[in-house]
């Protein structure tokens, strides 16, 4: 985003987008490593004010790191590093933003976050459950993203549509909840529904899958019969109302060349979290 420099300033920003691209484990479509790029050059298109917000987002100040460095050692490696880069900024009192990049990488980022806010919950926005104990011969796959963070923390999503025997089992045993797409429309409160299910402190991990390919096409896994925009906007700002939310990360934007409405609706879904994160 076009900031002047004392609203870009990392002393004095509240929010700290980490950029980390990174794709070494997708497992159909690549591309994925040029997503936290093409979201910062769509976020120069991004209006300041937000009319619903009734605020200027950006007043409370956005500094965009300096790319992670890769670690081409494996994806452990790499999820190391990001938790490492994370916990710095926390210590920094940063509200720290991972963009990915594929969803391996929400792992070091929310690992940070547990040890800063042990009681907190995760809200998964996903087409996969992600639950998978290893995938393609590393337990540190995209596929595995939820069952590493699983142990320490309850994870209820939604705008999951697939699944696997193997992650079924786990989440009927542990204390996470899935509400599944299909289900949706048979429940008109299911997001209030979703909201009883969530502690106080909630960190917010958004595969970009989990929406709709109508509006979101530039992922690595499309999948039909996912969220709207207009569901996760009422989705994020019943959240923000009711509990609090202590981070998020965005992943798996898969750029298209040439079409960047998919690269401006996760920038302006990402400003829009920021702006429902001043509330308190």
């Amino acid at each position: 985003m076009c900031l002047p420099p004392e609203l870009a300033n990392y002393e004095k920003s509240k929010f700290a987008l980490l950029p980390v691209g990174y794709d070494s484990t997708t497992s159909y479509l690549s591309g994925t490593r040029e997503g936290p790029f093409a979201i910062i050059k769509a976020s120069f298109l991004l209006e300041k004010y937000d009319p619903e917000l009734e605020k200027d987002i950006s007043q409370s100040g956005i500094v965009t790191l300096p790319p992670v460095l890769l670690d081409m050692q494996g994806p452990e490696a790499m999820v190391q590093r990001v938790e490492e880069k994370t916990e710095e900024l926390l210590e920094d009192n940063k509200f720290a933003i991972l963009l990915g990049g594929e969803h391996s990488l929400s792992i070091g980022a929310i690992k940070a976050y547990q040890k800063r806010y042990p009681e907190m919950g995760i809200l998964q926005i996903d087409a996969h459950l992600d639950l998978r104990e290893s995938y393609d011969e590393t337990p540190f796959s995209h596929a595995c993203a939820m069952r590493r963070v699983a142990d320490h923390s309850c994870i209820i999503s939604t705008g999951i549509r697939c699944a696997e025997p193997e992650e079924m089992d786990f989440l009927e045993k542990s204390k996470s909840k899935t509400f599944f797409s299909w289900e949706l429309t048979k429940k008109p409160l299911w997001k209030e529904m979703l909201l009883e299910e969530l502690p106080e402190q909630v960190y917010i991990s958004i595969d970009l899958d989990g929406l709709d390919p109508s509006i979101m096409p530039s992922v690595g896994t499309p999948e039909p019969g996912g969220l709207l925009w207009e569901e996760v906007n009422e989705l994020f700002t019943l959240v923000a109302k009711n509990k609090t939310i202590v981070g998020f990360d965005v992943v798996e934007l898969c750029p298209i060349p040439g079409f960047i409405a998919p690269d401006y609706l996760a920038a302006k879904m990402i400003y829009r979290l920021m702006g429902l994160c001043q509330k308190k």
